[in-house]
């Protein structure tokens, strides 16, 4: 089998590791799991580390559990927060759940294969267990010396801005780690993965599986992905960067990796694509040689936007990209989605118009003089007359009239002066 933390040793994704764990991994096909928090019912970026992770795990030929946590959901992980989120209830749990699980579907291999992964939700054992069986039957194996030592809790305990921490956020470990005791117990589980940030909940579980079980598990963080800037990883001016496609368009998605510095580029081309070492390395040399390229850049937005959306997303993606920065028609303006033009166009100004002056035939000159995109109707002239006048990406002379046939999305026109200058009407 492929070494899996020599895998992550390579690609930059080793954190912390229990002794024995890469013992364990070599000697035999191992059951590990990583924990999807349901906080909504899409994914984002931050969460395809964990994701990878599981598919590395895969490809190395071990088995992973995908673990969403229906059940921890209802409580709040205070690791890494200041603050105590909010609680969820079970009907948006279970809209949020069906969402994460169909998007985990996209990059593990759920087959009935010996190395098949698996999909769990932890509220489907804890609905069972009542207060005073889980405070006789976990709560007694941990002191809370012991809880109290957690960074995470520390952190909380101790910050200036908080005001401290709820018992239902100081739980939250024993129930993560009653999640690990029970996958040991039920299906083999020995391994459990997370992000840096979980280091203390994981080995809250392996504490609790030495003193119930007197078993031996294991323990793997991975760093926490950040930026070269000091800005957070996955967040745009506009939010998070999510995995659903009615959240964030493969546009937008694609863009954001696009946009990414030389310095992150190099980082990220390891931890969010599948290609090997070798082919890393050589494309790595090749955008040092010409960084104006974006090669990099380029490369992971395509792995990754396959990956995360398809094929035909991600060519949309880059049509999309074309109709700013390359030449484009009016039929691939029109080709697009309207949540993918008005992506694209982004931030352009508008004017609104009605139906009837489409219906009756919208001349040019009004058209840019009266919603304001040009001065006046001598400027518009000037411009027909210097050629730099177009429609839906068309020139177009001082004769052309704009009908409903110009339509993109039923609603949109663009107009534009120049290479740069672009407005659009929106009909109402």
């Amino acid at each position: 089998m492929k070494n899996f933390v020599e895998e992550l040793r390579w690609r930059g994704l080793l954190h912390d590791i229990m002794p024995g764990t890469e013992e364990q991994l070599a000697k035999e096909k191992t059951t590990a799991y990583i924990g999807f928090d349901p906080t909504a019912d899409s994914l984002h970026i931050g969460s395809l580390v964990q994701i990878f992770i599981l598919k590395h795990f895969q490809l190395c030929g071990h088995k992973p559990i995908a673990l969403v946590g229906g059940a921890t959901g209802m409580v709040g992980d205070p690791s890494g927060k200041s603050a105590e989120r909010n609680l969820l209830d079970e009907e948006t749990l279970s809209k949020n759940i069906k969402g994460v699980k169909s998007q985990l579907e996209r990059f593990l291999d759920f087959s009935d294969s010996e190395n098949g992964a698996e999909l769990v939700n932890n509220y489907d054992w804890m609905k069972e267990i009542s207060l005073i069986d889980f405070v006789r039957e976990t709560g007694k194996h941990l002191t809370v010396n012991y809880m109290m030592a957690k960074d995470s809790v520390k952190k909380r305990i101790s910050g200036e801005n908080t005001d401290g921490m709820s018992f239902t956020e100081f739980t939250y470990q024993l129930f993560q780690g009653y999640d690990f005791y029970h996958l040991y117990k039920e299906k083999n589980c020995l391994l459990q993965m997370g992000g840096s940030d979980q280091w203390g909940n994981i080995t809250t579980g392996t504490e609790l599986i030495r003193r119930k079980l007197q078993g031996k598990a294991y323990a793997i963080t991975v760093p926490l992905v950040t930026k070269a800037d000091g800005t957070k990883f996955g967040k745009t001016e506009g939010g998070n960067v999510w995995l659903d496609a009615k959240r964030t368009s493969p546009y937008k998605f694609y863009q954001y990796w696009l946009n990414s510095s030389d310095e992150d580029a190099e980082k990220y081309i390891k931890i969010f694509t599948f290609l090997d070492k070798e082919t890393i390395e050589k494309l790595i040399a090749e955008h040092k040689e010409a960084p104006h390229l974006r090669i990099l850049q380029k490369k992971i937005g395509e792995e990754v936007t396959i990956l995360t959306h398809g094929k035909d997303a991600y060519e949309n993606a880059i049509k999309a990209s074309n109709i700013l920065f390359g030449k484009s028609t009016s039929d691939d303006l029109k080709s697009l989605d309207e949540q993918t033009f008005l992506d694209v166009f982004d931030g352009v100004p508008q004017a609104e118009i009605s139906h009837e002056q489409i219906e009756n035939g919208l001349e040019i000159v009004p058209a840019f003089a009266d919603t304001s995109f040009l001065k006046s109707n001598g400027e518009v002239r000037r411009a027909l007359k210097e050629n730099s006048i177009s429609v839906n990406k068309n020139k177009v002379k001082e004769n052309f009239i704009i009908t409903s046939d110009d339509l993109i999305a039923e609603k949109y026109v663009l107009l534009q002066r120049g290479k740069k200058s672009y407005f659009l009407l929106k009909i109402v």
